[in-house]
């Protein structure tokens, strides 16, 4: 069985959950998974988990992620994207750019953020899409985001309907159509996202992307194993801990290490990668103590087969 991480070049149209379908069947293997929800009318980076490689997937959901995206002034709806329900337009829109410059400048940094009603958090078990779908009154408390970096590449401000197109790097967390959105009350207007590209997600970008039919010729000729990424990759934040053959064993079968060094990053609380010497990852270990120069550390997860 493979264990690693395919990136995907997300097209438009599709669900998380309907490109990990397609994964599985194009790929014959059923323990896959995604690494965070990309809302169908985007596209772009998105990760794939294939096997042992699901159990790091949650180190991908708090990285960095990086968008190209397209506002449009004159029109709101009920998703803050292209996909709702008209709620209010305007024929006619007129801003300058200097208003758009400051507009955008308000939200570089840490922000507060309130999730819109169509999304895919929880309230009280429940999806926000669904109650609102239903009619539910559906407000979820805002929550504190970043946006590292916020840049205007292109203003079509003599249009009926002015269009933007920007750059942004955020936190996890972060809804680009809301920002959309808070654009467009910020200016006074009503406001939507007309469309969406994920660049980034964490250590990964749109080069190291495959369609589903690059995919499906390399499954074809026998050579999907040479664009499957190892686990690792999706963990390059985390310090590594080379180890020789003889504590293999060790570490399989979950006990703790002792590594007689100091290493750069490494400190109580923080989680090391542990590598053989031919590359594979083993485990994340915990450090649980550092005395006399030594790492005490526990297993946290074992990729055992």
């Amino acid at each position: 069985m493979m264990h690693g991480i395919l990136v995907i070049n997300k097209p438009a149209g599709m669900t998380s959950h309907q490109v990990v379908g397609r994964a599985r069947r194009i790929l014959g293997i059923k323990k896959i998974g995604h690494t965070g929800t990309l809302d169908p009318d985007v596209q772009g980076v998105l990760p794939i988990c294939i096997g042992m490689a699901t159990r790091v997937a949650e180190y991908l959901l708090d990285q960095t992620k990086a968008y190209r995206g397209e506002v449009t002034f004159g029109l709101s709806t009920t998703t803050q994207d292209a996909s709702g329900e008209p709620i209010e337009a305007v024929d006619e829109v007129l801003l300058t750019a200097e208003q758009v410059r400051d507009a955008f400048a308000a939200f570089l940094g840490p922000i507060m953020q309130r999730p819109p009603a169509y999304s895919a958090i929880k309230i009280d078990g429940k999806r926000a899409y669904d109650l609102a779908r239903k009619g539910a009154d559906v407000e979820i408390p805002p929550r504190e985001v970043t946006l590292y970096k916020l840049e205007i590449e292109e203003m079509q401000l003599d249009l009926p309907r002015p269009k933007v197109r920007f750059y942004v790097e955020c936190s996890k967390g972060t809804y680009v159509r809301t920002l959309c959105h808070d654009l467009g009350v910020r200016l006074g207007v009503p406001a939507h996202m007309s469309s969406l590209l994920r660049t980034k997600s964490g250590p990964f970008d749109l080069s190291q992307a495959l369609t589903f039919e690059e995919i499906e010729e390399h499954v074809k000729n026998g050579t999907i194993e040479e664009v499957l990424l190892p686990m690792q990759a999706a963990l390059p934040h985390l310090p590594q801990n080379v180890i020789p053959e003889v504590l293999e064993r060790r570490v399989d079968n979950g006990r703790e290490l002792t590594i007689k060094r100091q290493i750069p990053g490494a400190t109580v609380g923080s989680l090391l990668r542990i590598e053989s010497r031919t590359g594979k990852l083993l485990a994340l270990y915990r450090v649980t103590d550092v005395l006399d120069g030594e790492l005490h550390t526990l297993p946290e997860k074992v990729f055992k087969e």
